[in-house]
């Protein structure tokens, strides 16, 4: 078995192994992964932090040992927290890193870096505060970052930048935490869930206060919910089926 950490800003993860095939998820500065399968030029990776599963280019990462992954992956996350900084290799050469991007691994990968980090678990109350950083970000399937987002990569993302483990997405998000019965039961933070015409979970959202909910559609946005769903409204049109409520934290 191969390990490896992005070195890069941002990898595409994609679905087979093709520059041309979907890009599923995104794997950002730092991020640790198993090697599970080798090809000339792409290698099938499984992601410490979530087990998601893909495919990347073989000159987008660097290969370390098994010790240096197991090192990696029992620290307690040290995450960039400003919308973009840089870090500085042995070069003296800038890569521009997006938020969220994992900072363990800076001497393995001989690069320095004196912007802001966060790490620790926060309050509840800071989820919707760390969702602002990412208002209005464009939606991009896959994505993970303030300039390109998908509905689950959001919210795996807030929950991620305050200490907590969300899946990769929103069908598997919705298997986590405790079901709440009915809207005037959540509080804040609290993740609700969307389904489509075969009762499949498409979407996922993060809750405000005063039936409020922030959430990746067309862009990262504010609308009203209700006991139907998502109220979109400069549409004035209910755009999302409300299937359940679950409480994470």
């Amino acid at each position: 078995m191969q390990y490896g950490i992005c070195n890069l800003s941002i990898v595409p993860l994609r679905l087979e192994a093709s520059d041309t095939s979907e890009m599923v998820s995104q794997v950002l500065y730092g991020d640790v992964f198993k090697i599970i399968e080798m090809r000339k030029s792409w290698c099938k990776i499984r992601l410490a932090f979530d087990k998601y599963e893909g495919w990347i280019d073989t000159k987008q990462y660097f290969e370390i040992s098994k010790e240096m992954y197991d090192d990696l992956r029992h620290e307690k996350p040290k995450l960039s927290s400003d919308l973009i900084e840089f870090i500085q290799d042995k070069n003296q050469q800038l890569y521009a890193i997006p938020l969220g991007s994992q900072l363990n691994g800076l001497s393995i990968l001989e690069h320095h870096f004196d912007g802001l980090i966060t790490q620790d678990k926060k309050p509840k109350n800071q989820l919707v505060t760390t969702a602002f950083n990412y208002l209005n970000s464009p939606y991009l399937w896959g994505g993970k970052t303030p300039f390109g987002i998908d509905c689950s990569g959001f919210t795996q993302m807030v929950y991620k930048l305050n200490g907590y483990k969300l899946l990769r997405d929103a069908s598997q998000q919705a298997t986590q935490g405790e079901a709440l019965s009915f809207i005037e039961e959540s509080e804040p933070g609290d993740l609700a869930f969307f389904d489509n015409a075969e009762g499949n979970i498409v979407h996922v959202g993060i809750i405000m206060k005063d039936n409020y909910i922030i959430h990746a559609h067309g862009k990262v946005r504010i609308d009203r919910l209700d006991h139907s769903g998502i109220y979109n409204v400069d549409k004035c049109m209910h755009t999302h089926k409300l299937r359940v409520i679950k409480k994470i934290v």
